[in-house]
């Protein structure tokens, strides 16, 4: 890898896990042995990389305030963020986790969720074999809740409107198991902030051991001194061989889809109040 790759690695990354440590006999700068042991030519072959995207955490924890949401997810990850950490990566597969926006409970409608199909189709347009989208489902159901104040008064409640998003943990813990079971893969990034796949990981490290590397990228923004941030989750980071800890605006900038993009129909645009 060598000084230019070390270069890269700031404080954007951790890899002080068991398994980062594990090498620390290595030179500084040395490449750590493939699986397998190292190549007669002394080339590492391509590391099968899926990406698994929680789509909604991506889009609240990065995405929501920003000006970057025609995002091209593909080449975020796999151009900008995962070839920093892991330079032998190839990504094989880009599964996004999503469910379908309710019009009825949106900011803007119908709009929102004509701007989300445009957006699953520009994907799936472009990058066909590459991007899968795995859809869940919405719940909007009545609710009797505490009303929000301190201390907590259980006894003062309002009605509310509660909105859940069904399945896309279980769909991304369940599709990252099958595919590093089945030797799919070499190495899951899961691009997610939420502690519910903890024990999706923890089984995995414990069935399979080190014949996987794990990524961890935390959809957030960089911290500045002052300002209010979402802190990072320390929970998945436990079972990873890397964590980036945020996503920067020059990455997203530098990442975004073509606008418009051609189709044998109608040519799908950005929205314009993306």
């Amino acid at each position: 890898m060598g000084l230019e790759f070390l270069s890269l690695l700031d404080d954007n990354y951790i890899n002080d896990s068991p398994l980062a440590r594990s090498f620390s006999w290595l030179p500084l700068g040395a490449e750590k042995p493939p699986k397998g042991g190292f190549s007669i030519s002394g080339v590492r072959k391509p590391v099968r990389t899926i990406v698994y995207i929680d789509g909604y955490n991506l889009y609240y924890g990065r995405l929501k305030h920003s000006p970057y949401k025609w995002l091209d997810i593909y080449r975020l990850f796999s151009e900008h963020i995962i070839r920093a950490q892991s330079p032998q990566a190839k990504v094989v597969k880009t599964k996004y986790f999503t469910a379908d926006i309710k019009a009825r409970v949106a900011s803007h409608g119908q709009a929102a969720q004509k701007a989300q199909n445009d957006y699953h189709r520009a994907l799936t347009t472009l990058y066909p074999d590459h991007i899968e989208i795995i859809k869940g489902f919405h719940s909007l159901d009545y609710a009797k809740l505490p009303r929000y104040k301190r201390p907590l008064d259980k006894s003062d409640r309002v009605d509310v409107w509660r909105l859940e998003e069904k399945q896309t943990d279980v769909s991304i813990a369940l599709h990252a198991y099958r595919d590093v079971i089945r030797k799919e893969c070499d190495q899951i990034v899961l691009v997610s902030n939420d502690t519910d796949l903890e024990p999706a990981l923890q089984m995995i490290r414990m069935d399979v051991g080190n014949n996987v590397e794990i990524g961890i990228v935390i959809p957030i923004s960089k911290p500045e001194p002052g300002k209010a941030h979402r802190p990072p989750n320390q929970r998945l980071s436990q079972y990873a061989n890397w964590t980036r800890r945020y996503i920067l605006d020059s990455e997203l900038a530098n990442s975004q889809l073509p606008n418009p993009i051609p189709t044998k129909k109608k040519p799908i645009l950005r929205p314009d109040y993306w």
